[in-house]
């Protein structure tokens, strides 16, 4: 099934060589990174998690959101769910490598992780993180690919596989359960400490991951003459209308809970610092903006059932989704986290052009493997049709 991954047309190895190109970049800008350290990044005393882990945060929900076509497939029977739940876990399997790669490009020196190896502390989040995401990638790579390659050979896939799958699904749960207790466990963190972060965590994941999902099965639809199914889409759909709901209110918790109780250990510096600006500090404020009218206008689409059933209004709205969770988690958690410091002052965080290119990079690197995977996953499901 590999040589699948290496035929095909000019316009996919131009894709293939642009993502080749922004790799090559990226790791040009890591190696100066390596040399000079993270100094030539925008991080620093007061903000030391940037873009990075803002990153790995992200991606551990689209990781984990592969658990919301597995769950129903093989717990509930959906058939509809059927030609995309390897879909689904080869998304994870890109999304957890990204996460991977940006776990080593954050800690500078890459030898450092093999601390957490040698000298294991399970008292640590970070150790359990660790655990979490290798071991689901290796249960998405091992059951996924089974599956795929007896699909190929038009045999049922080995019972063992399944086991595998049932393994997964609360696994996936607790790759960004055991994420968002990194952030929940630092009590020198208001904004982060809430018992909802985990819920937060994951009710975002399980409205930008389908929303991923659905995007992708409309392009592999578009570029190939595999249908992932209209019916399977539009189930998605329900789930990424709903998550985003569960989402958006949770968020409006936060709001209650700190402007009510008018208490800023609660984060309210934090919530007006991303919403209208701190003490004439506004970075972030158009982005977080941005999220809240791409919401909108998601939920306006995705709440009426004819709009959503049509094609183009449904990939408008997915792609609001998953825009406005990446603002939310990817750029406002994280680094609104920090802001203010302990000593109440705002101290902005801008990342630097090769830390740019550096995540760039990354993101290439996952796509990269999506790719491939997919090239396989949907050869193979052409010549099953």
């Amino acid at each position: 099934m590999l040589v699948k991954a290496i035929t095909g047309s000019k316009k996919y190895w131009a894709w293939l060589i642009f993502l080749l190109l922004i790799i090559g970049s990226g790791f040009s800008c890591y190696l100066w990174q390596l040399n000079k350290g993270l100094t030539i990044t925008g991080l620093s005393r007061d903000v030391s998690w940037g873009l990075y882990i803002s990153q790995f945060t992200f991606l551990v929900g689209v990781a984990a959101s592969a658990v919301m076509v597995v769950l129903p497939y093989y717990l509930h029977n959906v058939k509809d769910f059927g030609r995309i739940t390897v879909l689904g876990e080869f998304l994870a399997v890109a999304a957890l490598i990204m996460c991977l790669l940006f776990v080593i490009v954050d800690v500078g020196k890459p030898m450092r992780i093999l601390n957490m190896i040698f000298y294991p502390t399970p008292r640590s989040m970070f150790f359990w993180d660790m655990i979490a995401l290798n071991g689901y990638l290796l249960l998405n790579i091992i059951a996924g690919w089974h599956a795929l390659e007896a699909e190929y050979k038009d045999v049922p896939p080995p019972a063992w596989t399944k086991i595998l799958v049932y393994i997964s699904i609360p696994w996936a749960v607790s790759i960004h359960t055991v994420t968002a207790f990194l952030y929940a466990g630092l009590p020198g963190r208001h904004y982060w400490l809430t018992a909802i972060m985990a819920a937060r965590f994951l009710a975002s994941a399980f409205a930008s991951g389908p929303a991923l999902l659905i995007l992708l099965c409309y392009i592999i639809r578009r570029f190939s003459r595999f249908d992932p199914g209209r019916e399977a889409i539009q189930k998605l759909a329900a789930i990424v209308t709903y998550a985003t709901i569960v989402s958006a209110f949770f968020i409006g918790l936060e709001f209650f809970t700190a402007f009510y109780s008018q208490v800023p250990a609660h984060g309210i510096y934090t919530l007006k610092y991303l919403f209208v600006g701190l003490e004439g500090h506004g970075r972030l404020v158009p982005f977080m903006w941005t999220f809240v009218l791409l919401i909108i206008a998601a939920l306006v689409i995705l709440l009426n059932s004819s709009t959503r059933r049509k094609d183009g209004l449904l990939q408008l709205a997915c792609a609001a989704v998953f825009i406005a969770m990446w603002i939310e988690k990817g750029i406002g958690l994280v680094i609104g986290g920090f802001i203010p410091n302990p000593f109440e002052r705002v101290v902005e965080y801008v990342p630097t052009l090769p830390e740019i290119m550096i995540a760039l990079g990354v993101w290439a690197v996952g796509l990269l493997v999506l790719t491939l995977l997919y090239k396989i996953a949907v050869s193979v499901k052409e010549k099953a049709a």
